[in-house]
């Protein structure tokens, strides 16, 4: 048994789950970062994309009729698009491990990844790449469990529809809940279109603001008084996570979980899943439980939503942009 399962001592993140590790590259000039999400002896995995303006590699390899079974990484990343470059060094850095699909020729290291748009805060120019991606690669641990200004999470933002002007700084978070001997774990970078609404309470802890940048403008509420004709072009966004579990789940198991997982955006995230949202969660599950798939997806609906908020309250404020902690 994992000794942080004999002692009951949890981080409340998602490097609980036995075998999972985590590493961050990021660039606080810049305003952009990388994460990577680790499981050495490899997992099952599936994704469910919901929103309308996705930015992925190999999402396609996670279909269940498709032949790949495991994945050894997921990579999140900002720099929109031009930040799926970081994935090729993950792939370099599991290599050099060893690690990969055996393909009789050579061992190839399956590394399904998604991006965020960043490209507003910071400098546009530097976006992550290869060298970034391999180091978030190579300090992947066990231990980690770090929160908001870092890896894909460190040039994010919330509430966008009025601009980056009246924004606020978000970032990433990450949590877990156990049910002996089941282990459910998340982590989420958090960057909306929408506002972000803490479940418990019904309140928007963070969003679009006001001009005066003391109180919200209540997202949901400027969208229905808008012109119904009228032509928008909201800034790209997208919010990236990652369930993992030690549950033994098939592809098409953790697919499902990946989708029910998406609930926990909806409960936090208002609107969630636009046009302009490329919103994605992957689920890696290391098959050491047996469970019901319906209770893994349910648990880490919740654990994805309180992932959501405590993004939202260990982010300090960056590039002239309020955060949580300096409303309250």
């Amino acid at each position: 048994m994992n000794s942080k399962e004999s002692l009951g001592v949890l981080k409340d993140a998602i490097t609980d789950v036995p075998g999972i590790k985590v590493g961050h590259c990021q660039d606080l000039k810049a305003g952009t970062g990388c994460t990577v999400v680790i499981c050495e002896k490899g997992a099952a995995a599936g994704v469910e994309v919901r929103g309308g303006a996705p930015g992925t590699r190999e999402t396609d390899l996670l279909n269940p009729v498709n032949l790949v079974d495991k994945v050894y990484a997921i990579y999140l990343s900002g720099g929109s698009a031009f930040g799926l470059d970081g994935a090729s060094g993950v792939m370099k850095c599991l290599e050099e491990k060893g690690l990969g699909w055996e393909t009789g020729i050579a061992k190839v290291p399956i590394v399904p990844a998604a991006v965020l748009f960043d490209l507003e805060v910071g400098d546009c120019r530097i976006r992550p790449d290869a060298r970034m991606g391999y180091e978030a690669c190579l300090g992947a641990n066990e231990e980690e469990a770090r929160q908001g200004n870092i890896g894909a999470g460190t040039g994010a933002t919330v509430g966008k529809i009025l601009g980056i002007e009246q924004s606020m700084k978000s970032g990433l978070g990450t949590a877990s809940f156990r049910s002996r001997p089941l282990i459910v774990g998340a982590l989420v970078a958090v960057n909306c279109l929408g506002d972000v609404t803490e479940p418990e309470s019904g309140k928007i802890i963070a969003g679009a603001l006001s001009k005066n940048k003391k109180d919200f403008v209540n997202t949901m509420s400027l969208l229905k008084s808008l012109p119904l004709d009228l032509k928008v072009n909201f800034a790209p966004n997208t919010t990236l996570g990652v369930v993992a579990t030690n549950a033994k789940l098939s592809k098409s198991g953790a697919t499902k979980v990946a989708m029910m997982a998406q609930d926990g955006y909806a409960r936090t995230i208002n609107p969630a899943h636009t046009r302009f949202d490329g919103d994605t969660i992957f689920c890696m599950a290391t098959g050491e439980v047996e469970v019901e798939i319906s209770i893994v997806g349910a648990i880490a609906a919740e654990v994805m939503a309180r992932a959501i908020v405590k993004a939202i309250k260990n982010t300090e404020s960056l590039f002239g942009l309020k955060s949580y902690k300096d409303l309250i």
